[in-house]
């Protein structure tokens, strides 16, 4: 007989109980309950896994023995780190990472900004104090104030 999600049953006797469905959700479960505790994914090892891909592509391209040990010393500190119960250590090492790369970070972000801008937008830069402007596409030849300096300049926009 089956009623609501179980299957009542009797096997030697006993009654039995069985769920149906386990197959779909207890490797899922299980994962879930592994990972409870640990670290996990952050910003280093995501960079760490990054690298390990890189590594691993070169190796089998240049057939590099260095780079194959490289590519396996990294991936198994990855997951090392992953699967670590020691918050405070792998989160004072990906501060350490992240205060390190902060500078590129920000500038990545900036340029990802410009180009996305560029669509409806001309960025020009002041020829008198190199101040960066921003005009909208579309208005033909228009004469160019710095807010900064107030020099003025033609461009087309």
């Amino acid at each position: 007989m089956v009623y609501n999600k179980f299957i009542y049953g009797q096997e030697n006797g006993h009654d039995t109980i069985d769920h149906i469905g386990k197959e779909d959700h207890g490797m899922k479960e299980r994962f879930y309950r592994f990972m409870q505790g640990r670290y996990g994914q952050d910003a280093f090892s995501r960079f760490l896994l990054g690298i390990t891909g890189f590594c691993l592509l070169f190796n089998v391209l240049l057939h590099n023995r260095f780079l194959g040990v490289l590519a396996w010393a990294l991936l198994i500190y990855t997951y090392y780190r992953i699967f670590s119960k020691n918050h405070s250590a792998r989160y004072e090492e990906n501060q350490r990472y992240l205060q390190g790369t902060a500078k590129a970070r920000y500038w990545a972000d900036q340029q990802k900004k410009l180009w996305q801008e560029r669509r409806y937008h001309h960025i020009y830069t002041c020829p008198k104090c190199r101040q960066k402007i921003r005009i909208p596409r579309g208005k033909g030849r228009i004469m160019v104030r710095c807010p900064k300096c107030q020099h003025e300049f033609q461009k087309r926009s």
